[in-house]
């Protein structure tokens, strides 16, 4: 017979959710039951092909983001950054799996690593060379990427500690944080292809805004819907 552990540590009156429980596993839902599963890697292979295909086999000065004469190093850190970038977008897609997080537990938690390590790699080489890149929008990609690494490194912390339910919000943020860069390619595909007459200063300014931001409040509100679920501990 089971039995249900007592509240998680970091789930005490007066936080800013209601408690939730650390349970052990429900039985598994089959995959073909969680449809957004199959919409999000799709989008997540879409905007990765969109994204690097225009570098594949492209000479450094003939690159869609020119070398920067002031500092030699941009364009080898941005490949850096794309690279672990890609990394930390398909293993994210796998920590977000419930099913494979149940039926195959030690592949979340190596891919999990993996996501932590690439999102950190990724993310100090993005801070690195932001103060280089175009000034709209600027302000706004500092942010998302402060808090992507900031969100990720305390996700695995918490994990680490047994706090499975600060994990788990802290991980859906770090989440909703690196799929944000998805709004502004789209968005940028579709205006730019029904060439639409607009200042592009304040579209850039405001693609790299919207993006997180509704992504954090689209989280924060599922969070707030699901504060009485178990949280399930791990599976061993």
């Amino acid at each position: 017979m089971e039995r249900t552990p007592p509240a998680a540590p970091d789930e005490r009156p007066g936080g800013g959710l209601p408690r939730q429980r650390t349970v052990t596993a429900r039985p598994a839902t089959p995959w073909w039951r969680r449809p957004w599963m199959i919409p999000l890697w799709v989008i997540t292979a879409a905007f990765l092909y969109l994204q690097i295909n225009p570098f594949v086999g492209t000479p450094e000065a003939q690159a869609p983001v020119p070398p920067h004469d002031s500092f030699p190093p941009y364009y080898t850190l941005l490949i850096v950054h794309m690279i672990f970038g890609t990394i930390a977008m398909l293993t994210v897609c796998l920590q977000v799996w419930p099913w494979l997080r149940r039926q195959h537990p030690a592949v979340h938690r190596i891919s999990g690593r993996f996501y932590v390590g690439a999102s950190v790699v990724a993310g100090i080489c993005g801070l690195v060379i932001m103060p280089f890149a175009p000034a709209p929008g600027k302000i706004g990609v500092t942010m998302s990427t402060t808090l992507w690494v900031v969100f990720t490194v305390v996700g695995y912390w918490a994990v680490r500690n047994g706090r499975y339910a600060m994990h788990r919000r802290y991980m859906l943020y770090s989440f909703a944080l690196v799929m944000n860069n998805v709004w502004a390619l789209f968005a940028s595909k579709v205006v730019f292809g029904l060439e639409l007459s607009f200042d592009f200063t304040y579209f850039a300014e405001g693609a790299r805004w919207v993006g997180w931001v509704v992504n954090l409040m689209a989280v924060q509100w599922f969070l707030y819907r699901t504060a009485r679920r178990p949280v399930e501990g791990p599976v061993r």
